[in-house]
């Protein structure tokens, strides 16, 4: 995914479309640009890294200009290159685009525009928008017009922000993100995310999917055939200010420092309606991508356990192609932003053969509670670093309560208890520090656990590669002699999820088997043992609450074995925070 912002008002633009991208840049950080209309001309500065690097070099905030666009790029469509970085210009110079999403048709639109005189100067579908905008305002000198031709043309799932050479912002939205803010003195801005304009604003307007605005001293919507629309303008929680790092070195480390709060906040006051539809619903499926499903199938155990509800759980990607998904009945889906491509992808899928949605989401205004009907907040309030870490003890939180509620009084989930254990965790980082010390040069992991806690071996070897960029395997305690354990020799360290509770005994058998194969035991257990090389302790909590705060250790090793290993843990290689292409 990439982020977009965008600025039209009396303040010159650029500082503003630096500052916006600054704190976007959790959703991508290969190349960044801006473009400014000024004096009836388009003004570029672009190139490689993250938005200060490039910043220093090109001056990107000191364009002239009080109308311009800006963009993060997080590489789908071309290689990281400074001619691939966005804003595109046209050929003709009278228009320059940033984009979000992936235009289907390129290849035949690029052909058709080349033969008609366009020239390209990149690999990526964005310039098809440019040069297309540009063909059609050239021949009616109407933006709107030049919207609508263009629109009618483009195929796939698309956000993107248009700058003419005059100073019109437009900008369109189809299946991805796009917000318009709303200040004093006519000032407008567009971005992926409220956290671009959050400072300037809490006056929002979400675009309807299929709809485009321009913006030229005041704002204008229509669909994509040129109707009209009225907009609603929204005021968005101030929390999404808070951003700031404070005295932490990052934000990962901040966010998963804030999760004795977050646990505690999960899902609001009541989720009384949500439990309803779980329990009225005669079938139930459980989806998410990469820690979202890890926490489904988390989900999945409480609710077998608790609420005497069988529940499948399928990824977002694959549940598209999976006939046993298809018919009737309640998808649960489960998502940090609202915005990820293949969770919106099988929402949509879920509704078309008959089922019901509902979401367990952070962004209340996302397009997929929008698109749910219900939804449930995680109410974590923003998380930048990349790698999920309160959003999925916020998911497990809130799936704990929507269990308790369907016990009818058999399961009151000890959340307090929890959270106080998190805090004991997090008060003291030496031993987990000194671990990460050890696996500085190590290149594989493996994470066993056994039933409610095998997710959680998932969800810990998720953390590891995408931190540390050590290859790391979640397993199940049980399935090493299946294969596995060919893996293991002299000095592989190995993960045991192992709390006191029924899985404890088996798990520490299979980790006595490795151990006797030369491997090193990191244990995360209440309990010690002679078989740990390293015993990580958490406390004693209400059993079906250990995946919350069992992950929380793996967090924090996470996090400090990127630091050992000179890696960014806010900004892995190659990821972003929300996926929105398939």
């Amino acid at each position: 995914m990439c982020s977009i912002i965008g600025f039209s008002g009396a303040a010159s633009a650029a500082p503003i479309l630096v500052k916006g991208l600054r704190r976007m840049e959790y959703r991508g950080y290969d190349s960044v640009g801006v473009a400014t209309a000024s004096d009836g001309q388009i003004r570029l500065r672009k190139g490689v890294g993250k938005v200060d690097e490039v910043n220093s070099s090109t001056n990107l905030d000191e364009l002239e200009g009080v109308a311009g666009i800006g963009h993060t790029r997080w590489a789908s469509h071309g290689g990281i290159s400074e001619a691939n970085a966005h804003p595109h210009v046209s050929s003709r110079g009278q228009v320059a685009v940033v984009h979000n999403g992936i235009i289907d048709n390129f290849e035949q639109l690029r052909s058709e525009l080349e033969s008609d005189g366009h020239r390209f100067s990149s690999e990526t579908d964005t310039e098809a928008i440019s040069n297309l905008l540009q063909r059609h305002y050239s021949e009616s000198g109407d933006e709107r017009l030049a919207m609508v031709e263009t629109l009618a043309r483009l195929r796939g799932h698309y956000a993107f922000a248009a700058v003419f050479s005059n100073g019109t912002l437009a900008a369109a939205r189809f299946h991805e993100p796009m917000i318009v803010g709303v200040g004093g003195n006519q000032e407008y801005y567009l971005s992926s995310d409220v956290l671009g304009f959050i400072e300037g604003t809490d006056e929002a307007i979400y675009i309807d999917n299929g709809s485009f605005v321009l913006i030229r001293d005041n704002l204008e919507a229509f669909d994509f055939a040129g109707n009209k629309m009225r907009v609603h303008t929204t005021r968005v929680s101030k929390e999404f200010a808070d951003v700031y790092k404070g005295d932490y070195a990052h934000y990962t480390i901040k966010e998963i420092s804030e999760q004795p709060q977050t646990v505690l906040s999960a899902g609001g006051a009541d989720l009384g309606a949500a439990a309803r539809m779980i329990g009225e619903a005669q079938r139930v499926l459980l989806t998410g991508s990469g820690s979202s499903y890890n926490a489904a199938l988390v989900a999945r155990h409480l609710l077998a356990r608790h609420a005497h509800k069988s529940a499948e759980t399928v990824m977002s990607s694959e549940l598209p192609h999976d006939p046993a998904a298809a018919g009737p009945g309640l998808l649960v889906a489960l998502s940090q932003s609202g915005e990820s491509a293949d969770v919106l992808h099988a929402a949509r899928t879920a509704r078309e053969s008959g089922a019901r949605v509902l979401s367990v989401v952070n962004l209340m205004m996302s397009s997929l509670a929008h698109e749910s009907d219900a939804a449930v907040p995680l109410g974590c309030g923003p998380e930048i670093g990349v790698a999920a870490t309160k959003s999925f003890t916020a998911q497990l939180a809130v799936m704990a309560r929507i269990s308790g509620e369907l016990s009818g009084g058999s399961f009151l989930p000890d959340l307090r208890g929890a959270s106080d254990a998190v805090s004991n965790i997090l008060e003291d980082h030496s031993v987990v520090r000194s671990v990460a010390e050890q696996l500085r040069g190590v290149s594989d992991i493996y994470v066993l656990g056994r039933g409610i806690h095998y997710p959680v071996a998932a969800e810990s070897a998720l953390k590891l590669k995408e931190l540390t960029y050590i290859h790391a395997e979640g397993v199940p305690g049980g399935e090493l002699k299946h294969g596995p354990l060919a893996l293991v020799q002299e000095g592989t360290f190995v993960i045991a999820v192992n709390p006191s509770d029924s899985t404890h005994s088996d798990t520490l058998t299979s980790a006595r088997e490795i151990r006797a194969r030369g491997a090193q035991i990191i244990g995360i257990s209440d309990e010690p043992s002679d078989v740990y090389d390293h015993w990580i302790q958490i406390p004693k909590v209400q059993e079906e609450l250990y995946p919350l705060v069992e992950v929380v250790p793996v967090q924090l090793l996470a996090y400090y074995t990127a630091l050992e290993r000179d890696a960014d843990p806010d900004y892995p290689r190659n990821l972003a925070k929300s996926v929105t292409v398939r």
